[in-house]
């Protein structure tokens, strides 16, 4: 199960905040260094990126975005200590900013430690200057599908829908929960709702697939594949069909 990852993307990237309308040369320097090195860790340039955040972290070293990105970093080194402590370091400059705990929260969440991360997601949803609560509630609902907490998942995921019912990373989450359990009438009603009402997204349409398979149901199924191929012929949920036609079980 992923974990999504924009949400952590716009906090990094964010708007400046009152405080900051005055920023120094330093500061802008660092936010500069910043952006560069988290376009080298997208890149999976590590060593560029490490270069380019640590420059970043000596031009402002209290900058709660240099530390998150700093995080970031730490995260895709195998370094969880250090993650860990540029994460709380983040925390301590900004402790009332959104998009820092939902950070945190999702490092938390891959590290095991569902509740402390389940406390951080609830932060960021909850705080009214949040963009994307939606976004903290499926995250809270990936970490307690982890842990094996179905049915917490799913209060949760009905939440992030209910907040934002065109989300389709919910509608997604929620379908994939309900396939996982068997419970394939609930799983096929998820994904139709959604496409009932909204336009399709490749994961949605190739999870319709596997459910309308696993129902017997081929016209559902033949469907769901075709308008796949026609709206998105280059993705990976496209080429993944051929592995479906192969191994129809899977």
């Amino acid at each position: 199960m992923r974990m999504l990852s924009i949400p952590l993307l716009v906090a990094l990237a964010g708007c400046v905040s009152p405080m900051q309308h005055a920023a120094s040369s330093s500061d802008e320097a660092a936010g500069f260094n910043v952006q560069l090195g988290l376009g080298y860790l997208q890149q999976g340039n590590l060593v560029v990126a490490k270069e380019k955040l640590e420059r970043a972290e000596r031009e402002s070293p209290r900058d709660p975005k240099v530390h998150n990105a700093m995080g970031l970093l730490y995260e895709r080194l195998g370094d969880s200590k250090r993650a860990d402590d540029e994460y709380r370091t983040a925390l301590r400059y900004a402790p009332k900013d959104p998009e820092v705990a939902n950070n945190y929260a999702v490092f938390l969440c891959k590290s095991g430690r569902t509740e402390d991360g389940i406390k951080y997601f609830l932060e960021a949803g909850r705080n009214p200057l949040y963009r994307t609560p939606e976004a903290s509630y499926t995250n809270i609902a990936v970490c307690l599908r982890a842990a094996h907490r179905e049915d917490e998942a799913k209060q949760n995921l009905q939440h992030a829908l209910a907040i934002k019912p065109n989300f389709a990373e919910a509608a997604y989450q929620l379908a994939d929960l309900e396939f996982e359990r068997g419970r394939l009438n609930d799983a096929r009603a998820a994904v139709t709702h959604y496409t009932d009402s909204f336009d399709a997204t490749p994961d949605l349409l190739l999870l319709g697939v596997r459910i309308a398979r696993a129902m017997g149901d081929r016209v559902a199924a033949d469907r769901y594949a075709r308008s796949l191929r026609m709206d998105f012929p280059g993705s990976e949920q496209t080429r993944a069909l051929s592995d479906l036609n192969h191994n129809p079980g899977s």
